[in-house]
Parts: structure tokens; sequence; C-alpha cells
């Protein structure tokens, strides 16, 4: 059976006890789990299993592969203390939600341009489209509306809609339902005010930086 993800369930917990369920040299896998996997181009958590660093989070399948730093001596069964860095969970978490609610604004306001790519880091995320033109253009526009529905506080459904395949998505009534497998916040209101920076990556193609005012 792979970890049962409790990230999903309770993404604000930081801490928690689990049992190794496999062990092949440096790398793990556990019988639950808050320790996220890098996946949708959301980062990977920072973190501590059973006191040791966790030099890499892999998802293959519905499992997660965790490879330690440093020598160890786990075996199957063992029972260890699952930690996270919160600061960082945190901030990717608010950085993956600005970066969700731009993306949508940019689909509706300019007719579902291509996405190309997305990366969501601890310090800004990004979106890149296939654009034509200077994408900043554009950006008072989405600015203004991202802030507002963040401003508004709305609340936000992360839920399944497929359990055995492990599909879910995340909701905001009356603006958007979204399939993603991230880490979410509870409410638009936690992303805070953002800005946009523009920057050209190739002919016809533009990004979207995303950062947070503190």
């Amino acid at each position: 059976m792979p970890a049962e993800k409790v990230f999903w369930q309770d993404p604000y917990c930081t801490e928690l006890t689990a049992n190794i369920t496999s062990v092949e040299g440096d790398v793990i896998t556990l019988d639950r789990t808050i320790f996220y996997a890098v996946s949708g181009g959301q980062d990977s958590d920072a973190g501590t299993i059973g006191g040791c660093s966790v030099k890499e989070a892999r998802k293959d399948g519905a499992e997660i592969f965790y490879t330690l730093e440093g020598p160890h001596a786990f075996t199957a069964g063992d029972e260890v203390s699952v930690v996270i860095d919160w600061d960082r969970r945190y901030r990717l978490m608010r950085l993956h939600f600005a970066a969700e609610i731009v993306l949508e604004l940019v689909y509706r306001n300019f007719n579902n341009p291509a996405k190309i790519g997305a990366n969501i880091h601890q310090d800004k995320a990004r979106l890149d489209f296939v654009w034509d033109g200077n994408i900043s253009e554009a950006f008072v526009l989405i600015e203004q509306q991202a802030n507002k529905l963040i401003s508004d506080d709305h609340p936000i459904r992360s839920e399944f809609s497929d359990p055995d395949k492990e599909r879910r998505y995340w909701e905001i009534e009356g603006f958007a339902r979204v399939s993603c497998g991230g880490t979410h916040i509870r409410t638009t209101g936690e992303v805070g005010v953002i800005t946009l920076k523009r920057k050209n990556i190739g002919k016809g193609k533009e990004r979207i930086e995303i950062s947070l005012m503190e």
C-alpha cells in the first residue's frame, strides 16, 4: 500500500509519527506522510525523517520515495518522526495558490493562451505561455483582479474528484474549479498581496513571475 498522504488531509500539519515500510540503501518509504514530493511544478518540502535530512522526495505512481542524507540504521517497521520546514511549506502553498489564481485570470481574460511551463519555488512562482507581444501589458488588469479575489478572503475547497486514482481539485465557489494535487491554503486571504514581473523567454513565449509582498 502506498503512503497515506496526510498533507492532503491536513496541509497545516508540521510533524507526525510514521512507520518505515521499506528501506533500499538511503531510500525509504513510509506508511503515512506529511512530506510533499515535487509534483505539478510545486517544489517538494524540506525537513527530516527520523532526524535525518531528506535529500530528495520523489513521487513514483502513488508512492513517495525519500532519499535521506548521511548514514542511517533504519529498517522496515521502525517508527520515526516526520518533520517539515513549515515556513517553507507555507510560503510554497501561498505562492502555489497565487499562481493558480493568476493562471485562471489569464485564461479568463485572454482567450485561454497555451501554458507551456510552471514552477513554484519558495521565493517566487512562474507561469510560461505562448504569447504574442509583451505580456506585461496585461498586468494591471490581472493584478487588480487577483488582489481583489485575495482581499475578499474566499474559502478554498480542496477535495478528491477520484480517490482511487488520487485525483484532486480545488474550488472557489463562483470563480473556478481546477484539477490539482498540490497543498492548498484554506482561504484566498492567506496569499497576501502579489506582484507580477515579465520575462521574455523566447520568440512568442512570455513568462509571468509572481512574488509575494511581505
